[in-house]
Formats: structure tokens, C-alpha cells, sequence
């Protein structure tokens, strides 16, 4: 174990901000649009995380995908700004992370426009030395690329490195770059789902962040 993690590297949705009513509010739009039937909100907490297109897909047949999606997009980028708040004690973490030194991140696929509306408005830009989005990069999490792209513009190792994210996708995307992985149950994935992957540390709320730092300090 390394004695010091210098870059944590954070999951966006459902580890430090709550996005499902935007998400819920924009998915149904689009499917009423079109003659769709409305989707409960369980069923889109436990269908997001690889990407608003994926998403799309599990809802209406692949003749349709496009066109629901640009409408899906056009509606989201207002929703953000009203459906759109941090998760409990996130903000305090980074805050206090970011005046301990740390250098942070966010590794997400949400497409990048609407990753930076929703860290501009929650006003915490400023807090990430990088912000790597899966259509910025070859392949979208799982694979490492979204992470591999941080260390690199980061300068930092990946055994120097933590992944914080509530999905299994968050667990496997960490294990294949190489970063120890801290799953928080605070998203789209049970505690049993992200057990079964074996990651790090396991923790149920993102305050919790800082005894899995102490641990590695030891």
C-alpha cells in the first residue's frame, strides 16, 4: 500500500450529486414526445451510469433512439440547473479535501456539456484539476481510458490514486486502471451488486471518505 494518496478521483451521479429528478424529467419528456410510456423513478435510478444514449436504448426500440435522444438532451440542459443538488456532506468533502492538498477529479460518462453545467452550477469547477468525460476519450467506463486520461494530465500514479463511485461499472473501471476503488452506497447500485466485485473499501456515505484515507496513511 502506498503511504500517501495524492489524486481522488470521484463518479459524478449518485456518488457526490443527485441528478435523477433532471434525469427522470428529461427522459420522460422525450418518451411522451414520441408516444412512449412514462417510466417510474426506481427504474431510472437503476438504468443510468453508461451514458444518456445507453439509456435511451433500454426504453425504445433502436428505430428511435436518435431522435428521442436529441430531445432528451435539448430538455436536459435546463433540467440540470432545477433537478440537480449535491448528495449529503459532498460539497464539504471536497471542500475540505481540496484545502488538504488532494488533487481531485471526476470520471463520468455523462456527456461533457452536461458534466461542466452541472459543476458550474453547483459552483464547484474550480475544486477538479480534471474532468475527463467518456466522449472525450476512445471508450466509455468501464474500460480505464476516462482514468487513464486523469493520471496522465494529473501526473500522478495509479497507485497513488483513489476511485470513488456508487456503480459496479465505477468498481470494474478502477480495477482496469489499476486504482484501489472505494464503492459508496449512495446510488444506482445495492451494496450486494458493488460486494460482489470486491472493491477496497466499501462506505455508506462520502463523509466516510476519510477514514479509508487514514487507513492508507497508516
Amino acid at each position: 500500500m502506498p503511504k500517501k494518496i495524492k489524486l481522488i478521483i470521484f463518479d459524478l451521479d449518485g456518488t457526490l450529486v443527485d441528478a435523477y429528478q433532471a434525469v427522470a424529467a428529461s427522459l420522460n419528456h422525450a418518451l411522451k414526445s414520441f408516444g412512449y410510456p412514462a417510466i417510474d423513478d426506481l427504474t431510472i435510478k437503476r438504468s443510468v451510469g453508461w451514458g444518456d444514449k445507453n439509456l435511451i436504448s433500454k426504453f425504445v426500440p433502436a428505430e428511435d433512439v436518435d431522435r428521442v435522444l436529441s430531445v432528451y438532451r435539448s430538455h436536459h440542459r435546463s433540467a440540470l440547473k432545477s433537478g440537480t443538488k449535491f448528495l449529503p456532506g459532498a460539497k464539504q468533502v471536497l471542500v475540505q479535501l481540496k484545502n488538504e492538498g488532494f488533487k481531485l477529479a471526476i470520471a463520468s460518462n455523462r456527456p461533457s456539456r452536461f458534466t461542466h453545467i452541472i459543476l458550474k452550477h453547483l459552483d464547484v469547477q474550480s475544486h477538479f484539476a480534471a474532468v475527463v468525460c467518456a466522449d472525450q476519450v476512445g471508450a466509455p467506463k468501464p474500460a480505464p481510458d476516462c482514468l487513464d486520461r486523469i493520471l496522465k494530465t494529473c501526473r500522478i500514479g495509479p497507485e497513488e490514486a483513489l476511485y470513488v463511485g456508487d456503480m459496479t461499472i465505477d468498481i470494474e473501471t478502477g480495477k482496469n486502471a489499476g486504482v484501489s476503488t472505494v464503492g459508496v452506497i449512495t446510488g444506482s447500485s445495492t451494496e450486494e451488486e458493488i460486494r460482489s466485485l470486491n472493491p477496497n473499501w466499501i462506505i455508506y456515505h462520502i463523509s466516510e471518505l476519510r477514514q479509508v484515507l487514514e487507513e492508507f496513511a497508516k
